[in-house]
């Protein structure tokens, strides 16, 4: 986890870098592809997923190594051929997987967050899940396993092979020649994400795609249908963790209320979106049904709010990078609360920035939280030893941040909410 989290070092930094880039040349072609709130939201999303998997939070069903010590036939040697082996298996592995999260209820709850932007940008890239809890991707790793595959090649593609599906994110970039015919393009990472009904769970593939030619899954993007980005049950919230949750809750929820115990056990492994008859009937959930007519979500954000929001993600992504850094100083179980007082920060200002009233609850519980630890260790899980004020200066952030969160919700919040009636 350590390894991780020194390669985030470099990899956020680089992302961030990307996103700034293409929001400076969308202002200078006026093909602008970016709103404040929804991006703070993506970007604050990618922290919450960084943050889980460096604490490494799943339960691991099945692990590779395991699973290779028990059904390698072959023993290849550590050669670039292997390496070509295993980023293939790996890309052949992401399309089922891929293809199993839109296809299954349950597995869509860990995936809806990467499609619930409404804009389609390299930002959204970044809405990256914390609601898968088991590990299995190695099942379907199957294949490099039986050829013997090592791990410590799949454990080095693997991140390569994530961060290699950031670029295709864009609007910016038309159609690719040749190229659509070999990997996964912009144009076909357009359709992936739209809505409309042609459009629907087309293009699943992660860096090749003839998997989707292969398998029945291919739709190319049509100039006479302009893609239309989001989910068909709208996420209407900026909060990535509540966001990430919104379909499990929405299970949970129709099963306790469905009357037929056979569907109280089969929604789990329905088809995305089926429901209950008599849950359906009786507790209707809008869906979009004409995405050229469906006004987008926005809370009219004043320019103080977008500036309050602009500033907790930097500062947040500041101290996430300095947890990165000192990582291996900090201890396992300080990492845990380290990670507890970031999410709870995210969801705080997340909220805010949706206006709603019980985000200070979580702004106070980690304000208390982080005063607590700096007043007790004297300290900020170590800043000191690299600034002598660092401890300090986070304590007066918590404390400018709770008051600005008792300001946007009580008194502005109030005022633009007002300005609808």
């Amino acid at each position: 986890m350590e390894t991780y989290a020194n390669a985030l070092l470099y990899a956020i930094p680089f992302f961030t870098f990307l996103v700034l880039f293409e929001i400076l040349y969308g202002h200078l072609v006026k093909k602008q592809t970016y709103r404040a709130l929804d991006t703070i939201a993506s970007l604050s999303s990618g922290l919450t997923n960084i943050i889980k998997d460096s604490l490494g939070l799943v339960i691991m069903i099945v692990s590779y190594p395991f699973l290779l010590s028990k059904i390698s036939i072959f023993t290849i040697e550590n050669t670039w051929v292997v390496y070509i082996v295993a980023f293939i298996a790996i890309d052949f592995a992401s399309y089922w997987n891929h293809r199993l999260s839109h296809h299954v209820n349950y597995f869509w709850n860990q995936h809806v967050i990467h499609h619930s932007s409404e804009e389609f940008n390299l930002a959204c890239a970044l809405r990256q899940s914390i609601s898968n809890f088991f590990g299995y991707v190695a099942l379907l790793l199957i294949p490099a396993a039986l050829v013997g595959v090592p791990s410590e090649v799949i454990g080095l593609l693997l991140p390569i092979h994530l961060f290699a599906q950031f670029w295709y994110h864009t609007k910016h970039i038309g159609k690719l020649g040749f190229l659509e015919y070999i990997i996964v393009t912009p144009s076909q990472h357009r359709v992936h994400h739209a809505i409309n009904d042609i459009y629907l769970d087309k293009n699943l593939a992660a860096i090749f795609c003839i998997w989707d030619r292969m398998f029945g899954t291919f739709q190319e993007e049509l100039d006479e249908v302009p893609p239309v980005y989001g989910v068909l049950k709208p996420a209407k919230t900026w909060n990535p963790v509540l966001i990430n949750f919104q379909h499990l809750w929405r299970l949970i929820v129709d099963a306790w209320r469905t009357n037929n115990w056979w569907d109280k056990f089969r929604i789990w492994f329905m088809p995305t979106g089926w429901r209950p008859q008599d849950v359906k009937e009786k507790y209707p959930v809008e869906i979009i049904e004409d995405p050229y007519g469906y006004e987008k979500y926005h809370t009219n954000p004043s320019k103080l709010l977008i500036s309050f929001s602009i500033a907790q993600f930097v500062i947040t992504l500041l101290l996430i990078l300095f947890m990165f850094f000192n990582y291996g100083n900090i201890g396992f179980n300080n990492l845990l609360i380290y990670g507890l007082i970031m999410f709870l920060g995210i969801y705080s200002y997340t909220s805010v920035m949706d206006g709603t009233k019980y985000s200070w609850v979580f702004e106070s519980i980690r304000t208390l939280l982080g005063l607590y630890i700096i007043y007790t260790t004297s300290d900020w899980f170590g800043v000191n030893e690299f600034f002598s004020q660092g401890s300090n200066l986070v304590a007066l952030y918590f404390i400018i941040s709770f008051a600005s969160t008792l300001y946007f919700l009580f008194f502005e919040q109030r005022e633009i909410k007002e300005s609808y009636a």
